[in-house]
């Protein structure tokens, strides 16, 4: 049976965002835009971050390495997403759909931990500054973003292969815009509870990469709130806002999709918040981590300025 169902299943048909075709056209050309901002801003972050002498400190190099996990899994989702938009049949590869799979959750996983791997730098840099060079070395720096790849790659794999050594039926019409775990666990014909258990227990480790982050930030809180300086506090807290708010719109919006029970899901409220996280914050993050910090302003300044003399 299973070896029959393979055989026979070698592609996916993926419902996309809309089936109104009315809705095609003007959906193509928003999100054609969202993944040009993303791709732009992103790519642009990770290049400034690696050239300018004056972003080689710990959160710029955490912010590298958020932007290029953004760029990962918008491009893993967005151009896929948007062909799906000018095709009569929105059809993806069975092996199409595996990889994909596998590099979004590698990305996403990736992204949260390096999130927390932030708001932990923030707090040494607020909480202790006068150790901060110590406690925040180029050897602590690399082993915080090696450790979210090395983790995200191998639960990704897991994943997928667990998924796809699996039975799936006949019905191959995927209730999303791309390949992810939830929707093709409700194709599957075998037994998921294995697999429903073991994405329960890594979202059990998920949260607690937030409770890293929450905790970081209520010290952070309390050390705003003891500073004198009011146009010191107004400055640190705004800046920690601004990051706290997408980490909980980001977490939460993972929380509702993978944490929720299955009997309580509608794929069409997921899509909405898939869309969410996977194109709109790649988009956005450039601009409320880096985009108003001056030091990256001036750099941008600066590479436009070189860029302008070499092509003038």
């Amino acid at each position: 049976m299973e070896t029959h169902n393979r055989t026979v299943l070698n592609e996916f048909i993926l419902m996309g965002i809309t089936d109104r075709p009315e809705l095609q056209a003007p959906l193509f050309g928003l999100f054609l835009i969202i993944y040009i901002i993303s791709v732009v801003g992103n790519l642009g972050m990770v290049i400034l971050t690696k050239m300018d002498s004056r972003l080689q400190t710990p959160m710029y190099f955490f912010l590298r390495h958020l932007a290029f996990t953004d760029l990962g899994y918008s491009t893993t989702v967005g151009p896929k997403m948007l062909i799906n938009f000018v095709v009569d049949q929105n059809t993806i590869s069975y092996y199409f759909c595996a990889t994909q799979l596998a590099f979004f959750s590698m990305f996403i996983l990736s992204e949260l931990l390096i999130l927390s791997a932030m708001s932990y730098d923030r707090y040494v840099a607020i909480c202790n500054p006068l150790l901060y060079t110590v406690i925040m070395s180029q050897k602590v720096c690399h082993v915080l973003v090696a450790i979210p790849y090395l983790y995200s790659t191998l639960v990704s794999l897991l994943v997928t292969v667990k998924i796809f050594n699996l039975s799936f039926c006949s019905y191959n019409v995927i209730h999303h815009f791309y390949c992810d775990s939830l929707p093709l666990i409700s194709l599957l014909c075998s037994n998921t509870c294995e697999i429903e258990m073991i994405i329960l227990i890594l979202a059990g480790f998920d949260l607690i990469a937030l409770l890293i982050v929450l905790v970081s930030y209520l010290l952070i809180l309390r050390a705003i709130l003891r500073m004198n300086s009011v146009e010191g506090r107004r400055k640190v807290f705004s800046t920690c806002g601004s990051h706290l708010t997408v980490v909980t719109v980001f977490y939460g919006t993972l929380i509702f999709i993978y944490a929720q029970p299955k009997s309580s899901h509608s794929f069409d409220t997921d899509k909405m918040a898939s869309i969410f996280y996977s194109l709109i914050i790649p988009m956005l993050n450039p601009l409320i981590y880096s985009l108003r910090n001056t030091d990256v302003k001036y750099a941008l300044h600066k590479l436009w300025k070189k860029l302008y003399n070499i092509f003038s």
